[in-house]
């Protein structure tokens, strides 16, 4: 019996200690934040070349801060890693400039980015000839 009293009291003494440890995590989380609500940030700048790993510094009254962000190398950088855009299908081939286009209409403006609402990207067309033979068999003869 006193076993069991002295299990009950060691889990007891445990979790309470775990809710402490908790609780203390947020609130050293809520004195890291600012009182400050109208931050402005800027575009994220990479730490080398133009992708990869970088930062983004923002204001607000006579604050600054820095968070850490990220610009994908395969980004199209003619729009900017924080305006984002949903695409429509590509549309046909030109046969006078031999590019095929797209429109894309913003979606997203990410730390108040000042981004164009509508945007058109151009590539080349394909000089192969799909045909649509994909996934269909043969006739079978009998």
């Amino acid at each position: 019996m006193q076993v069991r009293g002295l299990l009950l009291l060691l889990a007891l003494v445990l979790l309470s200690a775990a809710a402490e440890a908790g609780k203390n995590k947020k609130d050293k989380a809520k004195k890291s934040s600012s009182e400050c609500e109208d931050w402005r940030w800027g575009p994220c700048t990479p730490n080398s070349k133009d992708c990869g790993l970088g930062y983004r510094e923002g204001t607000c009254k006579d604050e600054t801060k820095k968070l850490k962000c990220k610009i994908p190398c395969n980004w199209k950088k003619k729009f900017g890693a924080d305006c984002k855009y949903k695409f429509e299908n590509w549309g046909g081939c030109s046969a006078q400039t031999g590019v095929k286009t797209r429109s894309g209409v913003l979606k997203k403006a990410l730390y108040n980015a000042q981004c164009e609402e509508i945007v058109y990207v151009t590539k080349p067309c394909s000089s192969k000839i799909k045909t649509k033979s994909k996934g269909q068999s043969p006739a079978f003869l009998a």
